[in-house]
């Protein structure tokens, strides 16, 4: 009984050191293959898994939505919705792979700065250009971690993007990466130094197909249709924005 007790207890902790070097091995597994869904864009395996799921709607459908009451009735732009809309750009950036992995993180990094900002006093700060206006009277508009500064940039990367899906169904001859040259060269380019333009055209080599990207991103919805609607009803917002900035003299400053 005492040899059959010791053979089980034996038995048990070689089970339990075999499943932990599984359990070790499986977790280093989930991590590289993690790290290969968020790296590779459109790999086959995401891609097949993105087809047979697709959406309701075009991924530009909850945006388009926020759009409709961007503005007050007497025509500010809301600081709440505004910034919204611009979020729900972030799921079709997220389609782009590696090659928008910088464009998303600044997007969401001046959104999450003027959030912030909002939500410490959002009665105060309803309006979007109030935002603005509070760092105006402090002389902090200029500083490189102001909300102003964070409104600019975020202006500035939404205009790249407006611009890339308009070459999207303008120039349906163009593969991805003319597409993305093009909006880049149009919109950004002025405002980088030599590194960050070098840095995009490296980048812009691992933008996926052109054909997969529009599948993906249009569900069972009119894909050309809602981009149409969606660049139409948001561009006016980005002009409003630099005019705004530009009378207060900020919508020239350049990367630091």
């Amino acid at each position: 009984m005492h040899f059959i007790s010791s053979l089980f207890v034996h038995g048990l902790c070689i089970f339990l050191s075999f499943f932990k070097q599984i359990k070790s091995k499986f977790s280093f597994f989930l991590k590289i293959s993690n790290w290969v869904f968020q790296t590779l864009p459109f790999s086959q395996l995401s891609f097949s898994f993105w087809q047979s799921s697709k959406m309701e709607g075009t991924v530009f459908a909850p945006a388009l939505k926020e759009l409709e009451h961007v503005k007050s009735e007497q025509g500010e732009i809301l600081s709440k919705s505004f910034l919204e809309a611009c979020k729900h750009i972030l799921p079709v950036i997220d389609k782009f792979g590696a090659a928008m992995a910088l464009v998303k993180s600044d997007i969401g990094g001046n959104i999450t700065r003027l959030e912030t900002m909002y939500s410490s006093n959002p009665s105060r700060f309803n309006y979007l250009y109030s935002l603005v206006q509070v760092e105006i009277e402090t002389k902090t508009a200029k500083s490189s971690s102001s909300c102003t500064n964070g409104l600019l940039w975020l202006t500035r990367a939404m205009d790249f993007l407006v611009a890339l899906f308009r070459n999207l169904i303008e120039h349906e001859d163009w593969t991805m990466s003319q597409a993305c040259t093009d909006s880049y060269n149009k919109t950004l380019k002025k405002w980088h130094g030599w590194l960050a333009s070098s840095s995009f055209s490296v980048v812009m080599k691992l933008a996926p197909g052109r054909k997969k990207f529009m599948e993906v991103i249009g569900g069972t919805g009119d894909i050309n249709a809602d981009i149409d609607k969606f660049c139409t009803s948001f561009s006016p917002l980005l002009e409003e924005n630099h005019k705004f900035l530009a009378r207060l003299g900020l919508d020239d400053m350049k990367a630091s």
